[in-house]
């Protein structure tokens, strides 16, 4: 199965490829096996080797075998890398960074985003977004959510607007913004809470 450009930036061959890269580029002094990167990224493994493949023969990313395992790094030292990475950051970053953001924040149970930039992720068609809305959902303090969207902010260099619900009032269906932000594509970036 072949999937298609991808809306955020249909410079890329795949949403694969890009989210492949972006993993990798974002975090340019890690290595990662190949199995667990597929499994991070929620891609069927043989198309992932084909896309890390092409990525491999490109020079785009380097790789490297111990034993059975198949290590995957960045190719920083690509004369595109330092380009690479900022598209990277803008279009496809904000997924990783808000997560990686949030991570930490006392009583979040569940972060998403929404808004233009989730519906772009999510294949509608538009114009590359100019700000990033987070969901998050939990009983944390406002100036906990606050800190973490500025620092996500900070890395992505674009504005992060966080809006926070507790779990009830994620429940509620007669709140006008949870209904509105149900109705439009999510992407969810943090669930430590399976239940609906």
């Amino acid at each position: 199965m072949r999937s298609e450009a991808p809306s955020l930036l249909p410079l890329f061959r795949s949403q694969h490829q890009a989210e492949l890269l972006t993993w990798l580029y974002l975090h340019p002094r890690d290595e990662y096996q190949a199995t667990e990167l597929a499994g991070r990224l929620g891609v069927p493994l043989s198309t992932f080797h084909r896309e890390a493949q092409r990525l491999v023969t490109a020079g785009l990313i380097h790789d490297r075998r111990v034993g059975r395992t198949r290590l995957l790094r960045a190719a920083t030292d690509h004369p595109v890398a330092k380009a690479l990475s900022h598209l990277l950051l803008l279009t496809f970053g904000p997924q990783t960074v808000v997560g990686e953001a949030f991570a930490d924040v006392h009583g979040v149970r569940r972060v998403y985003i929404y808004g233009s930039w989730a519906a772009r992720h999510e294949g509608e068609p538009g114009a590359l977004p100019n700000d990033v809305d987070v969901l998050v959902i939990g009983t944390s303090a406002r100036a906990a959510v606050y800190e973490a969207a500025d620092a996500a902010q900070d890395r992505l260099g674009l504005p992060v607007n966080p809006t926070v619900r507790s779990p009830q009032q994620w429940q509620d269906a007669s709140d006008a913004l949870v209904q509105q932000i149900r109705a439009s594509p999510l992407v969810t970036v943090i669930d430590r809470d399976t239940a609906d």
